[in-house]
């Protein structure tokens, strides 16, 4: 009883912090530094309650004990509001989920801050038999509860944005300031993650969000690797003045992050003149734009060797950023910015498998811009699925895969 009221009076500061915050944004900071220095310190989950979270993970493959998995049958339906239905706790998965709703600096359609939500209910309706990685749920798949923090925060930058847009320089300071403080929790978040042996996945939200989920696996795996899917090459320096712009992640990746490793690009097919510039004058970044690709399979190259082809100046880690309009926009035409072209379903599956085996590690990814609409979060769904089980797949058959405690 005392561990619950200590608990809800935790939640009431929090919560009366906030109203504060929405008001004045120097304790917001206050708010930002305090939240960074509890999750830091004392291993907190902000998930709209605050919650103490004993983070002893094993290194070794995570899987249920054997009275829970009798228990769960993973070929009957599903009635839990869970991931996939899952019963895994964050502490015993593998693959942890962080979803973050914020999309304040979106240019065009907005909704994908309602994505992470989304996805998960759609998310019931997944198989977890894969006919290519088996049964990866085995390994524990789980997402934390949404951020009362972020989701509150996304509500004020959005309002900022749009007072930015009209030449308000202090609101564009807000919104760049929040965008600073998504950026330290996901990246903060993420260390707790590797340093605890499991894989972490950024579920956005818009691209922005990814960043600090990148900026972790550099600084724990120094030359990873980045397979970026996406119709944008996402290397404006920044756009509407926003620092932090979801059209500006690969560039603070690239500028900020000297251990990165190679970056290669899929899918391009929306850039201005600069960014072209700046991924042909930046030796670590390849581009397969949409157009390049359709040219190969028009000259009879078939996919697979292409596939082989784009892969090959990846290293042994990497981080896989899948913003969905990358994709066809059958598959997801409520995305933010969607774009004719585009990878279809088999071409990205076949991409997923390459990585898969070839002897690659996926120790982390992103999953950005699925747009608020059913069968955009149908396709989410299977994605996230198809990224987790690969991840696993990945560590289960690569020689020292569950060797990356901090």
């Amino acid at each position: 009883v005392l561990t619950h009221f200590v608990a809800f009076c935790h939640m009431r500061v929090l919560k009366n912090l906030l109203r504060i915050a929405l008001n004045d944004w120097h304790t917001n900071c206050i708010l930002r530094r305090l939240i960074t220095h509890w999750s830091a310190s004392e291993n907190l989950e902000i998930s709209g309650r605050v919650e103490a979270i004993s983070m002893t993970v094993d290194s070794s493959p995570k899987t249920l004990d054997q009275a829970t998995e009798a228990a769960f049958d993973p070929n009957g339906p599903t009635f839990s509001n869970t991931l996939f239905g899952l019963p895994h706790h964050p502490n015993e998965s593998t693959v942890v989920v962080l979803p973050v709703p914020f999309e304040a600096t979106t240019s065009y359609r907005r909704g994908t801050a309602l994505a992470p939500e989304q996805i998960c209910q759609a998310s019931a309706q997944v198989d977890l038999w894969d006919s290519e990685t088996g049964s990866p749920w085995k390994a524990g798949i789980s997402m934390v509860d949404e951020s009362y923090p972020v989701a509150n925060l996304n509500k004020t930058a959005t309002v900022d944005a749009t007072l930015a847009r009209t030449g308000d320089l202090e609101a564009l300071n807000r919104v760049n300031e929040a965008g600073c403080w998504v950026n330290d929790w996901v990246y903060e978040w993420t260390k707790q993650r590797f340093r605890h042996a499991q894989i972490p996945a950024i579920l956005g939200g818009d691209h922005s969000v990814a960043l600090g989920g990148i900026r972790a696996a550099i600084e724990r795996f120094p030359g990873v690797g980045v397979l970026q899917i996406d119709a944008h090459s996402d290397l404006r320096k920044s756009y509407e003045g926003f620092t932090w712009s979801h059209a500006s992640v690969i560039f603070n990746v690239v500028d900020r992050f000297k251990s990165i490793g190679p970056i290669v690009q899929v899918g391009i097919r929306d850039q201005c003149e600069e960014e072209f510039e700046r991924a042909t004058q930046n030796s670590s970044i390849i581009q397969w734009s949409d157009a390049a690709i359709g040219a190969e399979l028009l000259n009879g190259r078939s996919w697979r060797a292409l596939v082989e082809e784009i892969i090959a100046p990846l290293p042994e880690t990497v981080w896989i950023t899948l913003d969905v309009d990358g994709l066809d926009p059958s598959l997801c035409p409520n995305t933010g910015t969607p774009v004719p072209g585009g990878l279809n379903w088999r071409e990205t599956m076949v991409l997923f498998a390459a990585i898969g085996r070839s002897g690659r590690r996926i120790v982390g990814f992103d999953l950005c811009e699925v747009g608020a609409g059913e069968w955009d979060s149908i396709v989410g769904a299977r994605l996230l699925y198809k990224l987790a089980g690969w991840a696993i797949w990945c560590r289960a058959n690569t020689p020292g895969g569950f060797d990356e405690r901090a």
